[in-house]
């Protein structure tokens, strides 16, 4: 993702209602998909840590108009893939809402507390700290090797 794409990706997330924070940090990586028209219709990325060994795999979203199809299961592999290839052991997210997916992608509930200690720098982690979210949050994890 450019420069030029972080307001088009800002409002895709809007719509899809997934968190905002950080896309211009540099701990942040992050992928675009765009339509014919040149909209955003997916999205995925993730948040690295410190020390390299763990990423905070966030963004991963299609246009509803587009689920159904494996795509979201494809970026979200390719995150993984890429956090891998940068040096991450494991993967960690946050989803209330998708649990199934994320089983399906190999992901096992995990404690919300041992993320944000692992992830404490990141600026998601740091926003749900702040505004109390982490409390109503649900963990996943995945090893990356």
């Amino acid at each position: 993702m450019g420069p030029s794409d972080a307001r088009a990706l800002a409002d895709f997330l809007k719509v899809v209602d997934l968190t905002l924070s950080g896309l211009d940090a540099p701990t942040v990586r992050l992928w675009v998909e765009r339509g014919d028209e040149g909209e955003v219709v997916a999205s995925t990325g993730y948040e690295i840590s410190a020390d390299r060994e763990h990423a905070l795999i966030r963004s991963v979203a299609v246009d509803p108009s587009l689920r159904s199809a494996g795509r979201g299961g494809d970026l979200a592999r390719f995150a993984f893939e890429r956090a891998a290839e940068e040096g991450a052991c494991t993967a960690w997210l946050f989803s209330r809402r998708s649990g199934p997916f994320w089983r399906g992608l190999g992901c096992v509930p995990a404690d919300r507390y041992e993320l944000a200690n692992v992830l404490g720098e990141t600026c998601q982690v740091r926003l749900f700290k702040e505004t109390g979210q982490l409390d109503r949050e649900v963990a996943w994890s995945r090893p990356l090797t």
